[in-house]
């Protein structure tokens, strides 16, 4: 099976390098939200966004990616040597990722999935990856359907709605704190299903011994290990779309019955809709929805 889609990180001069191969071979260019440019020709599309990163999707991928991308804007073959360059990603582990933690509205996800060399190859050749390079939520649901086919039971989410998120704030008085407590609980599931498994990786911490500190309480047998970009893993990957979509399911839960879709991330426009919801319902309701030590819930409050 094919990849959806092919992922890279260019650096500025490879990014230039890029869009001249890409005029070159008469691709046809869009504007790109958050992005440098969309560009596609036939059954090949290429996003090239402002952080980097450089998504290769369609049934054309492979082709343009060995005979033009690689040798011209790369300077080096990886695909199909992912495992002789990157043989970490193959070993048996726990990859944990979470979802709203930046979202006023909707509940904390935090998931994880066991991987190993098998599973690893069958949830890239379905287009896993990191949750924040999918284009859409219908992609994402299609992409986490598949990934809890090729998981079976080897994963585990823990999700935290607004009235239990705000009780367990109190109770830690720190979101980091309260994030390593989650991400501890879900590695304990996780080593419950799998005991075998040698060693847990999450995105790092502020303060790496948060997490450590959390995980040692449990006396689990297994080795953590915290880096930053850790979704580049295809089991943090899987488990960041896992979190995702289980965000996506709790928000439109959360909305049901409401004048409009609550809304996501927190920005004027979900500032506002909270302000609505406080005026018709008060400070109460607005708790059952949303994340009480957000700035915006002080604010709108007021």
């Amino acid at each position: 099976m094919e990849p959806a889609s092919f992922t890279y990180t260019l650096t500025a001069a490879q990014g230039r390098q890029l869009k001249n191969l890409l005029q070159e071979q008469g691709y046809e260019f869009a504007e790109l939200p958050y992005g440098f440019f969309r560009a596609t020709k036939q059954r090949c599309g290429v996003h090239y966004y402002h952080s980097g990163k450089a998504v290769i999707n369609g049934k054309g991928a492979r082709e343009f990616i060995e005979f033009l991308f690689e040798p011209l804007v790369l300077g080096e073959a990886r695909l199909g040597y992912e495992e002789e360059l990157q043989p970490e990603l193959f070993t048996p582990h726990f990859g944990i990722d979470e979802a709203g933690k930046g979202d006023f509205f909707g509940p904390l996800v935090i998931a994880g999935a066991y991987t190993d060399r098998e599973t690893t190859k069958t949830l890239m050749a379905v287009g896993v990856r990191d949750s924040k390079n999918i284009g859409s939520d219908r992609q994402t649901f299609a992409i986490e359907e598949q990934a809890r086919r090729i998981l079976g039971d080897n994963f585990e989410v823990v999700k935290i709605y607004p009235e239990k998120y705000n009780d367990l704030y109190r109770r830690f008085r720190n979101l980091n704190v309260m994030l390593a407590w989650g991400h501890a609980k879900v590695i304990e599931n996780l080593h419950l299903k799998v005991p075998s498994c040698p060693r847990a990786l999450s995105d790092q911490f502020a303060n790496p011994r948060v997490l450590a500190r959390q995980l040692a309480g449990k006396h689990l047998a297994i080795k953590l290990e915290q880096r930053t970009k850790a979704e580049a893993d295809i089991a943090v990957a899987a488990a960041s779309i896992l979190a995702r979509a289980e965000f996506l399911r709790g928000l439109e839960q959360l909305g049901q019955g409401l004048a409009q879709p609550l809304g996501k991330g927190a920005s004027a426009a979900v500032k506002a809709q909270a302000r609505e919801l406080f005026r018709a319902n008060g400070a109460d309701y607005l708790r059952t929805l949303a994340k009480e030590h957000f700035k915006t819930f002080r604010e709108v409050t007021a």
